[in-house]
């Protein structure tokens, strides 16, 4: 697995070593000793998601302010655009975003910490997302950051869509105005 760090160090987009040949290929997508060894990070997963969106889907900017989740996503079928913004207030990178394509045919794996919003765009005619977190789902806790918020300036690749959204991204903050971590 090769690991690449992004601008914000604690977001990382991991490469698996994939073997292909005539039939098709395999990757191991998930391996506990490898990922500690590789990353340094010594975090348990304890449930694993699994979202189907339509192009233009927009889900995010979404994190839980108690029990907070590390995601660790990658993209089973078609592309997303997948963005990760840094809402811990005491840390030189607040405020900050990445994002990086994922798709079945890079095959990347993205590292959300906990301390994090994520979001992301529907690029191909659907994607299938794979997640494993760091902790339960918990709504009472959950937040949603405004995808469009002006002082963050994310470049969603629209190309002239309006996004669909959820009720609930369509009420989220601007980053002013929400509940961030110390």
């Amino acid at each position: 697995m090769n690991v690449i760090r992004t601008e914000l160090p604690d977001v990382l987009i991991l490469e698996p070593k994939v073997f292909g040949d005539p039939r098709g290929f395999f990757l191991e997508s998930y391996n506990a000793r490898t990922f500690a060894e590789k990353t340094g990070i010594h975090l348990p997963f304890v449930q694993d998601n699994h979202s189907r969106s339509a192009r233009g889907v927009l889900r995010g900017l979404h994190y839980q302010i108690q029990h907070p989740q590390g995601k660790l996503l990658r993209v089973g079928g078609g592309e997303v655009f997948d963005v990760a913004l840094d809402i811990r207030k005491h840390s030189p990178t607040f405020g900050h975003a990445v994002w990086v394509n994922i798709s079945a045919e890079n095959k990347r794996i993205l590292w959300v910490p906990p301390g994090f919003a994520h979001g992301f765009l529907v690029l191909s005619e659907s994607a299938d997302v794979f997640y494993k977190t760091t902790d339960y789902y918990a709504p009472e806790h959950e937040r949603t950051i405004r995808w469009n918020d002006p002082e963050l300036a994310i470049p969603w690749p629209l190309q002239g869509l309006t996004p669909t959204l959820s009720a609930k991204d369509q009420r989220g903050l601007n980053l002013r105005d929400a509940e961030v971590f110390p």
